[in-house]
């Protein structure tokens, strides 16, 4: 049997058509982001206090890093 995992999995997934994101904890849907702010109030709302969740060993980012919210761009801070 493997040993446990120290750290949740949570992935950030490739952007829909409509430039939204799935979080999901170990295959577990969490919510749908549209900002990395938004990503860090769906790890919160899960009891996962992630400071930086552009920086975060936790945090995997499919299909774009966590300025990539393509059809989003009105959320983007220049």
């Amino acid at each position: 049997m493997a040993p446990p995992t120290e750290h949740p999995h949570v992935v950030v997934h490739t952007p829909a058509l409509d430039g939204s994101r799935r979080v999901t904890l170990d295959e577990e849907p969490l919510g749908v982001a549209t900002h990395a702010d938004d990503v860090a109030e769906i790890l919160r709302l899960a009891d996962l206090y992630v400071t930086d969740v552009a920086d975060s060993d936790l945090v995997e980012w499919q299909g774009g890093g966590p300025d990539d919210w393509p059809g989003l761009s009105e959320h983007h801070e220049a």
